[in-house]
């Protein structure tokens, strides 16, 4: 990333030829993700799968990169299967979650692709499908929720996906009956947190969901345990736990506003009170990623004394993961033109060439200060706090709502540099608004000691430069 970063006058020129804003995907970088999840499991000795999940950025490079290499692609919708076939991964590399419609359910089938199931209906819809159309047997996996702890209460958010964990029985029932049709290989759970002690729980009951599957004469063998691995966005602890508390304080009304029109991230005054709870990413988590997997692994079941990674190994289970943003670490970053710079009452505001959902940092609660990559030499070479504002004719279209702090003073024609930015807040949420263009993509990677480049959907993994990646 700091590589590409410094290639200011080929950043320049890319920005000038395909618009502002521009998405731009490290696709070489997605490689050395996959190889740290799978050291993992093979340092707990465990036999697995790393899905990479597709809804985290639509890139057919990423994707291709992907093909060219030995990861699989979970895709949660019709379209996303397509893709994932097109670039060349084969069938069974791909997992297919998420709520499906029959469509999506024949073409899994027809591809031979495994089936996470949503529901007990999807996986009576999908044996209807392969028995009408005399499809071969499907792999299917079901995806559980509602997880009871057997030991101290764990509080888990409930979920409208999956089903009930109590309801294995109906699931083993529905696939003896199905038998011809479906092939169960195992359970799957995703959770919404970042808790590791929400995730022991739910192996906890998937672990025992299969045993209950082998009790009635199936035989899955694979755990599936989605995504939700994280990135750490900010180096400094320290940095993060200044500004929240700082943030605390103005919205006490001790000191001077961070954010524009006092905005408080969730939090209220309350007589002198702070309420609330603060709704942001944790932006600095020290335990991120394929990091985050070891630690889950090494966490204990309480009810077994062992830890999470000796109970797969012993039982002999396959592991699978899903990770979506940790895959895309250093991957990617939007570029945009700086249209205005000017000052007012409440400080210097930034006028981007790019609006809210190009680079949603806001909508998903992740705070970072963009890098300045300047046309010239700045003209102010002093650090200047500012709000950064979109190109949307909308008071709400604000970049950033707290007041970042760029290093110099930006200039009309400078571009803002938004980075580790492939993971959900490249185009997850872009729109057409007011008919201003979505961002379009290219894909950097090396080529020797130099960088080249192409549109997104012009890259493979068989361009001069990039086969040996």
């Amino acid at each position: 990333m700091r590589s590409a970063l410094a290639e200011t006058v080929l950043l320049q020129q890319l920005v000038d030829a395909c618009g502002s804003p521009l998405s731009v995907v490290l696709p070489d970088r997605m490689a050395d993700n996959v190889a740290a999840f799978r050291a993992v499991l093979a340092g707990h000795r465990l036999a697995g799968e790393v899905f990479f999940a597709h809804k985290a950025n639509r890139s057919s490079a990423l994707v291709r990169h992907l093909a060219a290499g030995d990861a699989g692609i979970d895709v949660a919708s019709l379209g996303e299967l397509q893709h994932a076939l097109s670039a060349g991964i084969a069938a069974r590399r791909i997992m297919a979650t998420g709520p499906k419609n029959r469509e999506f359910l024949w073409l899994a089938a027809r591809a031979g692709v495994t089936v996470n199931a949503d529901s007990i209906d999807e996986l009576s819809e999908l044996a209807s499908l392969v028995t009408a159309h005399r499809l071969p047997r499907v792999r299917v996996m079901a995806r559980l929720s509602g997880f009871a702890s057997t030991g101290a209460r764990v509080t888990s958010r409930r979920s409208r996906f999956g089903v009930p964990a109590r309801a294995i029985g109906a699931v083993a029932d529905l696939i003896g009956k199905e038998a011809g049709a479906l092939d169960l290989t195992g359970v799957a759970f995703h959770l919404d947190t970042i808790g590791l002690a929400e995730k022991v729980v739910a192996i906890e009951g998937c672990l025992a969901a299969l045993d209950e599957c082998h009790r009635r004469g199936l035989r899955p063998r694979s755990l599936d345990i989605g995504g939700g691995f994280g990135v750490d966005y900010l180096a400094d602890a320290a940095e993060w736990e200044r500004w929240t508390s700082e943030l605390t304080e103005a919205v006490l009304g001790r000191r001077p506003p961070l954010t524009w029109d006092g905005h408080a991230y969730g939090l209220r005054n309350d007589g002198g009170t702070v309420r609330g709870a603060l709704g942001l990413y944790p932006a600095h988590r020290p335990v991120a990623g394929a990091a985050y997997l070891d630690a889950l692994l090494r966490a204990e079941v309480r009810a077994h004394r062992r830890t999470v990674g000796t109970l797969l190994l012993d039982a002999m289970y396959d592991l699978h993961v899903e990770p979506g943003r940790a895959l895309l670490d250093q991957c990617g970053m939007v570029l945009a033109r700086v249209l205005e710079v000017r000052d007012d009452g409440d400080g210097t505001v930034v006028r981007l060439d790019c609006n809210a959902r190009d680079v949603s940092l806001e909508e998903h609660g992740v705070l970072m200060d963009p890098v300045v990559v300047h046309r010239s030499s700045p003209a102010d070479p002093r650090p200047v706090g500012a709000y950064l504002v979109g190109n949307l004719c909308l008071e709400a279209d604000l970049i950033t709502r707290r007041r970042v702090h760029l290093p110099a003073r930006p200039r009309p024609g400078d571009l803002l540099a938004f980075v580790n930015t492939a993971g959900y807040f490249m185009d997850f949420s872009a729109t057409t608004a007011i008919r201003q263009p979505v961002a379009r993509k290219v894909a950097l990677y090396r080529d020797g000691g130099a960088w080249r480049w192409c549109l997104d959907e012009q890259y493979w993994p068989v361009h001069p430069g990039t086969e040996a990646a």
